[in-house]
């Protein structure tokens, strides 16, 4: 009886961080979502020591076709989910202008405005390309996301089942109190060794930028704080 209570109060708390989020960021479709994921995830949470609202932070790599999903939980940030990659489009690489059907790289964030429940391909979130560095480098593009249906035309496209999972997650964490939810996006797992073996290909620099960030975070296991200069990604000075 207990369990059940627990997992009624779960499901409750998916409804009520999504109402709160925005008008835009609430809907049927997304609260049929909670209610259908909540349970599943109840004991991923539990073994992070964290719960639905606690911050989370994602980062996917192109190349292994994965989404992993981190949660702070009371004794840190735990990797809760691994999800896989439906389709991405183009080649490894970064996009450089709008129609040329290319995924993102680097160093995105999501806020509540980003967040669609209409979306046509069931659930997604914007991940807000252009951001600033590509703004700077005068890449154009608009509507890029993380989304379900499995197709894709430059955004990463998920399962239905995974995409529900990631959005429930992601939105509940907003609702919580986190002010906006870090995207890492990388064309492979940059190890330094990998990362060498592709010293002769065309973006060889730009995954230098993004090296040391996605090894930052493999260290310290804390989403490293990343700022622009020189038209540089560049972990931020303290």
């Amino acid at each position: 009886m207990q369990t059940l209570d627990r997992r009624a109060g779960l499901i409750g708390l998916a409804f009520a961080l999504a109402a709160s989020v925005s008008p835009v960021a609430a809907s049927e479709r997304a609260d049929r979502a909670a209610e259908r994921v909540t349970p599943l995830l109840q004991p991923l949470l539990q073994q992070a020591q964290a719960q639905l609202g606690s911050a989370v932070f994602l980062r996917a790599f192109k190349l292994e076709g994965e989404m992993e999903l981190w949660v702070q939980g009371n004794a840190g940030w735990r990797l809760l989910k691994t999800y896989p990659i439906c389709a991405w489009s183009g080649q490894l690489g970064p996009k450089l202008a709008q129609g040329d059907r290319q995924t993102p790289e680097g160093i995105y964030s999501v806020g509540q405005r980003q967040l669609n429940p209409a979306s046509s391909y069931h659930l997604s979130f914007n991940l807000g390309y252009p951001n600033a560095y590509d703004r700077h480098h005068r890449r154009t593009g608009d509507y890029l996301m993380v989304h379900g249906d499995c197709v894709s035309i430059g955004c990463y496209a998920m399962t239905h089942a995974g995409i529900e999972e990631i959005y429930t997650l992601v939105a509940a964490a907003l609702a919580g109190g986190q002010r906006r939810v870090a995207v890492h996006l990388f064309p492979f797992r940059l190890e330094a060794a990998k990362l060498a073996e592709q010293s002769g290909h065309r973006w060889f620099e730009f995954w230098s930028e993004l090296q040391p960030i996605y090894a930052a975070f493999q260290s310290k296991r804390e989403p490293p704080a990343v700022e622009m200069v020189d038209g540089r990604y560049r972990l931020a000075t303290q």
